[in-house]
């Protein structure tokens, strides 16, 4: 009951005063899945600059990264947003796998310590954000990328979501793997590093934040 006259007094308002100018939008998915390279990608494309440092090794991003008034346009439309590049969703952070990247023990211990911690507030930044961008490696298999409860929890909270299969310039991405996995969202397949079809993530971007 709550819920339901929540939902109508935020719908009468946002029709009384139209929507917010400006909205948060969350990026959101596994280690290494690109999406600090997607944010790097959307911020020089329109603000001429970098958001954060990417990395091979999982885990480079390990605190949540906002760059504010980001306008994007597509077309006749346009939407003013703070971007929020999250840390990489995991479910087990092993110091060992950074042990194995050449990093020593000390270091590997603290670099798992600051995942974990970024992971819980990736987490609890759910309740701030208003449209979520879940960025995959369309090369890996979508089910072991995905925790389920990130989806639930967007589900839930009625936030509407744009599946991105990134990195589709390489021979093993399989866009169609990633689409049977999510039929119930928007998908769009890109390389955030080379630039690929950024065009159209523009524009379903724009739709989607708009829901």
């Amino acid at each position: 009951m709550i819920k339901r006259f929540k939902d109508f007094f935020n719908k009468y308002f946002k029709n009384l005063f139209g929507k917010k100018k400006e909205v948060k939008i969350g990026l959101y998915g596994p280690p290494n899945g690109g999406k600090t390279t997607l944010a790097n990608r959307i911020c020089e494309d329109w603000l001429g600059e970098q958001l954060g440092n990417v990395s091979s090794v999982a885990h480079e991003t390990r605190e949540v990264q906002i760059k504010e008034k980001v306008v994007i346009k597509s077309g006749n439309k346009q939407i003013t947003f703070s971007l929020v590049d999250t840390p990489g969703i995991a479910t087990k952070i092993d110091y060992e796998e950074f042990v194995k990247e050449g990093m020593k023990e000390k270091e590997a211990k603290n670099r798992a310590k600051e995942a974990t911690k970024g992971v819980i507030d990736a987490i609890k930044w759910l309740d701030d954000m208003e449209t979520v961008v879940v960025v995959l490696d369309a090369t890996k298999d979508p089910y072991s990328q995905v925790n389920i409860t990130i989806m639930g929890n967007l589900e839930a909270r009625n936030i509407p979501v744009l599946v991105v299969a990134n990195k589709v310039d390489l021979k093993k991405a399989d866009l169609k793997k990633i689409e049977s996995a999510f039929p119930k969202y928007d998908i769009v397949g890109i390389s955030a590093k080379y630039g690929k079809n950024v065009d159209k993530f523009y524009e379903k971007l724009i739709e989607v934040a708009g829901k």
